[in-house]
């Protein structure tokens, strides 16, 4: 058995337990809490290259499925800060909507990235791109290697393409 898989299955085991000893001593609330787990969609983006369509369909599916947003902004390697006025946007959209978001700022390869951040957070449900051109931008690694590690993304990947929505 898969050690990530069995580390899950005690900690599911270890909730339930606890849930039962709260649903002993009358804190049914505190019981139900235990089971609610946070749920995210994580957008990637490529700084300065950001689609309207492809924010909208992350915040749409965060919305239908009661979750939050997780903004992954990816900058080419060496260049500077955020000052992303669109980005600014999104996020005021995400406020106005009550949708519970993030933003984390990386630099580098978009496809290596998106792999580091869904090994560390298992709680991402599916990831949304704009295009497959965007992930290989500022790659340095060899093809086969990020290949290999990309066909074990641990979730979904949605990329949302202007095609889609003709």
């Amino acid at each position: 058995m898969d050690t990530n898989k069995f580390k899950k299955m005690m900690k599911q085991v270890e909730d339930a337990m606890a849930a039962v000893t709260f649903a002993e001593e009358g804190q049914a609330e505190a019981a139900v809490s235990l089971f609610k787990r946070e749920r995210r969609v994580l957008l990637a983006l490529k700084e300065g290259h950001q689609d309207s369509k492809t924010f909208r369909y992350a915040l749409n599916a965060s919305l239908r499925i009661n979750a939050g947003l997780d903004i992954l902004l990816v900058a080419a390697p060496g260049t500077g800060g955020r000052g992303d006025t669109l980005l600014e946007g999104y996020t005021s959209e995400l406020k106005t909507a009550g949708v519970p978001y993030q933003v984390i700022e990386r630099s580098g390869c978009m496809k290596q990235e998106i792999i580091d951040y869904t090994n560390g957070k298992h709680d991402v449900l599916f990831v949304v791109v704009e295009s497959p051109k965007s992930l290989d931008a500022d790659c340095r690694q060899k093809d086969g290697v990020l290949t290999e590690l990309w066909k074990n993304l641990r979730c979904p990947l949605v990329v949302v393409s202007d095609a889609a929505g003709a």
